[in-house]
């Protein structure tokens, strides 16, 4: 038993890091039917949803103003959720000096974002909302080449991309940079199968009318707002030259890991969704990407023991060691900065793989799989 549990273990990890970005590339290649992109200008409301966000606000608001898109088609909303620092006093007077391009909704209790986006989307009037991450900075021309997708009909929805600021002063900006990388390759693939599942919460945008008001205790706004549109028929486009820029510290963190597995474990429900009416692209791709990931950890886990068992056999002894030089480098890499960059990978890829037994243990601490986003996934 030990020998097939180890092949079986081992090939679905490789299979869902390597094989299916290969077999995706080759089906886009067969089956691509990318949506038509023309310039258009509709209204549109960019909307961002704060919690203590005093430190970025500003900035984020004079980056929102700058953007090249016409003023008179434009209003940008900050949604503060209960924000306890200053971050609604400093909204203020630019609500007042901007003359309507900036509004402020002060909701006094913080409830958590998605009931924050409910409330502030049954306010806006505009053709397209735009939402962004307040610590996300917008490249000037990012809005005007996400809105061309809505040229199409058949797209209810459109996701930029996001880049890092500052590699080099994040311990692993490197490698959380080179991840994302990876990840583009990835959904551009999937966008040019009509499969693409998700949006990148710095930069997305949905026609307002499609808005679907999803349950206020949802993880995940940026994959289950789009999902919801793709649910009912609509497309879901990429656009990577939209682009929003964060600092890379802001995308570290292992409590950051832990949230987006949480979020992903509650993905799974969408499966049954695909099923009937049968979305054979859009199930694959939701199994393969999002379903490979979670199962990753575990595998790993299964080959390592496998390999153990096997040991004293070849060509198991030689794999061993190598799974040893690579879990101990994980190890020396939480410990200290390894030089060259490289050698830091390893750490980099067990620390995101196993938040899956980090929300294992805090699951089973509440007494239930799926925190309520109030407790588990405030704004940060």
């Amino acid at each position: 038993m030990a020998k097939p549990l180890f092949w079986i273990s081992a090939g679905f990890a490789v299979y869902v890091y390597i094989g299916y970005p290969i077999l995706l590339w080759a089906l886009q290649a067969v089956f691509r039917s990318a949506p038509g992109r023309q310039p258009v200008e509709p209204s549109v409301s960019l909307l961002v949803a704060a919690y203590n966000e005093a430190e970025v606000i500003a900035d984020k608001i004079q980056n929102s103003l700058a953007l090249d898109y016409p003023a008179d088609k434009l209003e940008i909303i900050v949604a503060s959720d209960g924000s306890k620092d200053a971050t609604a006093e400093i909204v203020r007077p630019f609500a007042v000096r901007e003359n309507g391009r900036v509004r402020l909704l002060d909701f006094k209790q913080n409830r958590g974002k998605m009931a924050v986006l409910n409330d502030a989307v049954s306010e806006l009037r505009r053709d397209v909302v735009a939402f962004s991450d307040a610590s996300s900075m917008l490249a000037p021309d990012s809005l005007r080449i996400l809105v061309q997708s809505f040229n199409d009909p058949r797209v209810g929805a459109a996701s930029g991309v996001y880049r890092l600021l500052k590699k080099d002063q994040a311990r692993l900006g490197s490698q959380e940079d080179l991840y994302w990388k990876y990840e583009t390759f990835l959904k551009v693939q999937e966008a040019k199968l009509g499969a693409f599942t998700g949006a990148h919460g710095s930069l997305y945008a949905i026609r307002r009318a499609l808005y679907p008001f999803p349950s206020a205790n949802g993880l995940n706004d940026d994959f289950t707002i789009p999902m919801r549109i793709l649910e009912r028929g609509y497309r879901v486009a990429y656009e990577p030259a939209a682009v929003a820029y964060e600092e890379a510290h802001e995308m570290e963190g292992f409590s950051r890991r832990v949230r987006i597995t949480a979020g992903n474990i509650q993905q799974l429900r969408e499966i049954k969704n695909l099923i009937s009416p049968p979305r054979p692209f859009v199930l694959f791709c939701l199994l393969s990407h999002k379903t490979g990931r979670l199962l990753v950890p575990l595998f790993m886990l299964l080959a390592l023991v496998a390999n153990i068992a096997l040991r004293g056999e070849a060509p198991y002894d030689w794999l061993l060691l190598g799974q040893g030089l690579f879990y101990g480098l994980a190890v020396l890499g939480a410990m200290v900065n390894l030089k060259p960059k490289v050698l830091r990978l390893p750490y980099y890829f067990s620390m995101i793989n196993s938040a899956l037994f980090a929300w294992v243990y805090q699951a089973l601490r509440r007494g239930r799989a799926i925190p309520s986003w109030v407790e588990f996934h405030k704004h940060e």
